[in-house]
């Protein structure tokens, strides 16, 4: 995934800055970036590759490095970034978060109209943050050459820009995916992914920027460079499972949906009358946990922690790059708590079942620590289709879908004309889809949360919100 922070300010920034950029460690693993502007020195820039360490303590002698009364940073997961860029348009600092699905299309055309070259990465790959400026520098200004590259991606890409006066200029992705904001305090400016990054360091979020809009930020005003577009698709996903619970998207607080979310479950379960006999409920930690307290409030059932995550070592378990480590690390961090787990019948509400193979390790650990029933309910409904716009999965195609493999064992490629039926619990095929995980992964019981119910939960209009991951709608 990855985010983005920057601020730009008439007081040094680079405290700050650190801590904003830190906040936004959740959504990326793998590069760690600053970059910033002082009147004295000019643009500086500092990068580190985070896998094995996380961005506080890469970047803790960043203040006797580098200095700025403007600076960004940005945490990815997957080239490294910000980009220094020089050009006719001057020299400036460039951060990208999103995902180009065109790039081959876009480098041979950039070969075709300039015959220049790029800085090639391993494996002859280009960084995204390069080839959006080697786009936006076609054009005569920022704002032309900002619309360009957002016209010219196809994918998501939000870019923030650091000037060589200190300005900041921030665009948000061409149909409003991700979220971007701007703070304001007494000093300056902020522009933030993740809206408590922004609040927790004094300032207050004035607004969102609208799909596709773009703004340049000195210290004293937002002149608006590109308006709003009136199509919006912000992923559905950011409340369900990868947005930090202290942010707040399009008004909507993520901690409070996952709330309301895990209600609908229950009353789903109570309707269908499956919720009888629970000795306890709980999350699949952490994202699962917000939602299992809905759920547990709006049963009765009483909420547990019957086991814990173990983080001071290892505090994502997707952090190893093989999936087998992933794997082992996952396993190694459940910590039972056995008292809450013999002979109780049990049910985990996760965000989501995306491939199954971790969650199945969660609860085999579960039976083997004496539990007498596992039921599992998911967040959302089941992922039939792949992320084309984000980067959130780490899925290569549909087929690595837990949903996607059943389909085809039931079925074959002819289930793939039913998959809205297959979604479905309350059709014949989506209840075979769920008994065959049931048999597959060892639960008692299965439930996905219905997306008209998660739409309900988030609250915005429908046609606001990007679902594509469940139904293939864009």
């Amino acid at each position: 995934m990855g985010g983005f922070f920057g601020i730009t300010s008439r007081e040094d920034c680079m405290t700050d800055v650190f801590f904003g950029v830190d906040y936004h460690s959740h959504l990326g693993t793998r590069c760690g970036g600053l970059a910033a502007y002082d009147a004295q020195i000019g643009l500086q820039r500092k990068i580190h590759h985070i896998d094995n360490a996380p961005f506080r303590t890469k970047f803790e002698k960043i203040f006797d490095e580098m200095s700025g009364t403007s600076a960004i940073g940005c945490i990815s997961d997957t080239d490294p970034q910000p980009m220094l860029i020089r050009s006719h348009l001057g020299t400036y600092a460039i951060c990208i978060v999103g995902i180009i699905n065109n790039m081959d299309e876009l480098i041979a055309k950039h070969f075709a109209f300039s015959g220049g070259h790029f800085d090639a990465m391993t494996g002859g790959q280009v960084n995204t943050a390069e080839l959006v400026s080697a786009i936006i520098d076609q054009k005569s200004d920022f704002a032309e050459g900002i619309r360009y590259a957002q016209e010219s991606v196809e994918g998501t890409a939000s870019i923030l820009i650091l000037k060589e006066n200190g300005h900041l200029i921030a665009a948000r992705d061409r149909f409003g995916r991700l979220p971007l904001q701007i703070g304001k305090r007494e000093d300056g400016y902020a522009v933030t992914f993740e809206s408590f990054a922004a609040e927790k360091l004094g300032f207050e979020i004035v607004r969102d920027l609208g799909p596709g809009e773009a703004v340049e930020l000195s210290p004293d005003e937002v002149i608006s460079l590109l308006p709003p577009g009136k199509k919006k698709r912000i992923c559905s996903f950011l409340w369900s499972y990868y947005g930090y619970p202290t942010s707040t998207y399009e008004g909507v607080n993520v901690e409070e949906m996952r709330y309301r979310n895990g209600q609908l479950l229950a009353q789903m379960d109570r309707e269908s009358g499956v919720d009888s006999g629970l000795d306890y409920v709980g999350g699949v930690p952490d994202s699962g946990t917000p939602h299992a307290i809905g759920y547990a409030n709006e049963s009765g059932v009483p909420f547990a922690r019957a086991f814990i995550k173990y983080t001071p070592t290892w505090s994502r378990s997707f952090m190893p790059s093989k999936q087998t480590d992933r794997n082992r690390i996952a396993k190694m961090k459940q910590i039972p708590v056995k008292q809450l787990i013999e002979d109780k019948e049990l049910l985990f509400v996760d965000d989501s079942i995306v491939r199954g193979t971790q969650l199945k390790e969660t609860v085999d650990f579960l039976y083997e620590s004496g539990a007498k029933a596992v039921h599992m309910r998911s967040a959302c409904p089941p992922i039939m289709f792949g992320c084309k716009y984000l980067n959130f999965s780490r899925s290569t195609n549909d087929m690595e879908l837990i949903a996607r493999r059943v389909i085809m064992a039931l079925e074959g490629e002819e289930g793939f004309k039913y998959i809205e039926e297959y979604a479905d619990g309350a059709t014949e095929r989506g209840k075979k889809l769920r008994q065959y995980i049931c048999d597959q992964l060892h639960f008692a019981s299965l439930e996905f949360q219905s997306l008209e119910n998660i739409i309900k939960a988030i609250g915005l209009e429908p046609c606001d919100l990007c679902t594509y991951c469940w139904n293939g709608k864009e």
